[in-house]
């Protein structure tokens, strides 16, 4: 009968060892973007990963820009919509370290008010008129609309005086601090315009420190006109008073002159002028 070879310890050594080599390896760790939300923000409660939250800050991002835009389209244009993103951020943030997936809530609708809530706050803090004072000037603006809304007319400040039941100096008081002066940019449009740039308060913000040269010409003639056929003393006179704007003491002590000489000068001078100018009306009419 044909006998059958035991293998060998060595050989049964050698082949276990490959069988333990042969061994499938564990699957490798999938990308956090590939991974289930439920279990990042498990593995984030429990770790505090740096990693993990960062991606949050990245996934939910677009929250902040949308919370943010909606509040910046009822603010002035000279409030940076950067600024309300960079507060929602922090909002964000705060969210994310304190959300607990527990609760049974989505982290979209626990965020919101915390992110809408950080950028009332900086918008708080951006304010330098006071709270009351705005709270106040709320009332006031809501009184008068319903008001104008009731009667079809603009409303008088006895009505909306009676309207938010105080009297009359005591809504003064509320009228004056609800008028308070108001900051805004220089570089916040204007008004809207054809061409495609647009059109902001510096370019048409007026300048007093600028001189119209028309305007000087014109004062020059008209200062001629006047002073035409006087002598030094009258035209000093006429300059000193009506472009300088001295009184009559201080022309008197400019020319060593008494005021009441000065006074009579100028009677005098007036009726000359009068005279002088009456039949050239119409030269000094604007053109139609």
């Amino acid at each position: 009968m044909p006998t059958t070879k035991k293998a060998s310890p060595s050989k049964r050594s050698a082949s276990s060892t490959k069988k333990r080599t042969t061994k499938k390896k564990p699957k490798a760790e999938l990308p956090i973007s590939e991974r289930p939300i439920e279990e990042l923000w498990i593995d984030y409660t429990d770790s505090r990963d740096q990693g993990i939250r960062n991606f949050f800050m990245e996934k939910y991002y677009p929250l902040v820009r949308y919370h943010a835009e909606r509040v910046h389209a009822r603010l002035p244009d000279e409030v940076n919509i950067d600024d309300l993103i960079q507060a929602g951020v922090f909002g964000l943030a705060d969210a994310i370290n304190a959300f607990d997936l527990a609760r049974q809530v989505k982290f979209e609708t626990y965020c919101a008010p915390r992110i809408r809530g950080a950028i009332l706050d900086e918008l708080r803090l951006m304010d330098w008129v006071p709270r009351l004072v705005r709270h106040r000037s709320s009332k006031v603006e809501q009184a008068r609309q319903r008001l104008e809304t009731s009667t079809g007319r603009p409303a008088t400040h006895e009505e909306i005086a009676e309207t938010l039941g105080v009297d009359s100096e005591e809504y003064e008081k509320i009228h004056r601090d609800s008028s308070a002066v108001g900051t805004f940019s220089l570089t916040r449009k204007a008004y809207p315009s054809d061409g495609d740039r647009d059109v902001r308060e510096i370019d048409v913000i007026r300048d007093d420190t600028q001189q119209n040269p028309v305007r000087n010409l014109e004062r020059k003639d008209l200062q001629d006109l006047i002073t035409k056929g006087l002598s030094r003393a009258e035209r000093l006179i006429v300059i000193l008073y009506y472009f300088e704007g001295m009184t009559m003491k201080e022309i008197g002590a400019t020319l060593d002159l008494s005021e009441s000489r000065v006074s009579q000068m100028h009677s005098s001078i007036l009726a000359r002028v009068k005279a002088q100018v009456q039949h050239r009306v119409r030269e000094l009419e604007p053109a139609s």
